[in-house]
């Protein structure tokens, strides 16, 4: 699997190559390529015309953007029904103004999927139907993600959901065909000629009535209710090239070859992509990141070269890869500056464009926009809007009381987390309660102090893992995070703003 994925990506490679070659100046008047803004898309979207992009893919997280910690895990699922409910309010709630303003920038002939699993597909689908109305809606692409999951007590859910929906009736369509199975090939393909080629005999004929054909010499009614497949030229092509066989009883058959066929048409369900799991050549240890080659399907049927390609939840850029191999335009989009360092990396790596202004204005590069700046700028932030940035950088929810939040400046919610507390004193996702505390310190060196006043807010709150950030830590302050590990078993993660610039705190928030 993993060779016929590199040679889609080479032939990507190649196609993209000859389509930009092909592309004088701009693809659209209206809006920028090739470009990967930071930022929440609620935020980003409204600066996009209507009517701009011609395929949007989307794999939000199950609430807001979580990066690292991934919300609502499969291996820790133990909600009700209840629960489930009033969790997926909440992200309908935070989904519906998204999908409302990726349904504005859509193109009349644009198509639209939306990845999503188990937890929320049903209800997600009521919300599109709304947006995009129910007439709207092509599929429910069912894609198998795990080959088995232990679930204890139910059926073993391995598989997500991907709704696929259009804005019109002249939506692109490129139909996709997966090989024939070898038990269908050794049924159907059994006969082979002098020359070694696999073939079948099918009807000439189809459902209607006809007039008689001239087969050579033999002048033939096609059945009763049928009509010949092909006008007489084409029968006649049909006979010079030998491709009409006559059966015992007189009645032409086609000689169809399996060499000239493309395959069957892609149905609904898909079990021939595996999952990104830690060993695969493509793998950057992003705990939702998507196949290249799903991307890829998603992308050749739904655009054409050079259309635009527009992710607004764009992760480790999985979507803009596949796009520029394919010779697509790409907008992506996403909260998380280190993600969108990380997107950054891979389409220098993999897809050899460089990230440079100059050669993004002559139609050759790529730029990243809105990127929370410099340790510099970072410097010279008011407080709270320092701690947003740290937080919002680490895949958490800001706390919104700026005074008294008894030392905790955002949450970050893992997998397995479970409803508990309600009301507003529980926060911004009241349903939630297990969750891990952020506290940010605009300072070069945090001290002990800073940490003991932390650990005595964990204690608080009950909790036994939990993330520092900031500038850089004195000796006393990071001997202290590990006597507080040894004699306490609760973990605080100090991270430094220059791990977070750089990229490299994936390991750490595991």
């Amino acid at each position: 699997m993993a060779r016929k994925t590199g040679k889609q990506t080479g032939d990507g490679r190649r196609t993209a190559a000859v389509a930009r070659a092909g592309s004088a100046g701009k693809p659209s008047s209206l809006v920028d390529t090739r470009v990967i803004y930071c930022g929440d898309n609620l935020d980003q979207l409204p600066k996009l015309p209507d009517a701009c992009v011609d395929l949007i893919y989307i794999d939000p997280p199950f609430n807001s953007n979580r990066n690292y910690e991934v919300f609502w895990g499969e291996t820790k699922e133990k909600r009700s029904f209840e629960d489930r409910h009033a969790s997926t309010s909440a992200y309908i709630d935070f989904m519906r103004p998204r999908c409302v303003e990726l349904h504005r920038v859509l193109k009349p002939a644009g198509s639209f999927y939306y990845h999503c699993d188990w937890h929320a597909s049903h209800y997600v689908k009521v919300m599109l139907d709304q947006i995009f109305g129910e007439n709207q809606f092509q599929n429910e692409i069912v894609w198998r993600r795990h080959y088995s999951h232990n679930d204890p007590k139910k059926f073993g859910c391995v598989h997500d959901v991907l709704l696929y929906y259009v804005n019109g009736k002249d939506s692109r369509w490129n139909v996709q065909y997966a090989p024939h199975s070898e038990s269908y090939i050794r049924s159907h393909y059994s006969n082979v000629d002098e020359d070694a080629r696999a073939f079948q005999l099918v009807s000439c004929s189809a459902p209607g009535e006809g007039p008689p054909r001239r087969f050579g010499d033999r002048l033939l009614n096609p059945p009763k209710g049928r009509h010949w497949s092909w006008t007489q030229e084409g029968v006649d092509d049909l006979m010079a090239r030998g491709r009409i066989v006559f059966t015992r009883s007189g009645m032409p058959r086609l000689k169809q070859y399996l060499d000239e066929m493309k395959g069957v048409p892609l149905q609904d369900c898909w079990d021939d992509i595996p999952p990104v799991n830690s060993q695969a050549l493509e793998s950057l240890g992003y705990p939702t990141q998507k196949p290249l080659e799903l991307l890829i399907r998603i992308i050749k049927a739904s655009s054409n070269p050079n259309d635009i390609v527009f992710d607004a939840f764009c992760g480790c850029g999985t979507a803009l890869v596949a796009a520029e191999n394919l010779g697509r335009q790409w907008i992506g989009i996403d909260v998380s500056p280190t993600a969108c360092r990380v997107m950054a990396k891979r389409l220098r790596d993999v897809c050899h464009i460089r990230e440079d202004e100059k050669l993004w204005r002559g139609g050759r590069g790529f730029v990243v926009r809105d990127l929370p700046w410099t340790i510099a700028k970072l410097r010279e932030l008011p407080p709270f809007e320092f701690e947003n940035w740290a937080v919002i950088a680490l895949g958490g929810v800001p706390n919104k009381a700026q005074v008294g939040d008894l030392g905790i400046d955002g949450r970050i919610y893992p997998v397995g987390a479970m409803p508990e507390k309600a009301g507003e004193a529980a926060g911004e996702l009241a349903f939630m309660d297990q969750w891990y505390p952020i506290q940010v310190k605009q300072k070069d060196k945090a001290g002990r102090g800073d940490i003991d006043a932390f650990e005595t807010a964990m204690n608080r709150a009950k909790r036994v893992k939990g993330f520092f950030v900031a500038f850089g830590y004195t000796d006393e302050a990071l001997s202290e995070i590990q006597r507080y590990f040894v004699e306490s078993h609760k973990a605080i993660v100090p991270l430094t703003v220059q791990e977070i610039l750089e990229e490299q705190i994936g390991r750490k928030l595991v």
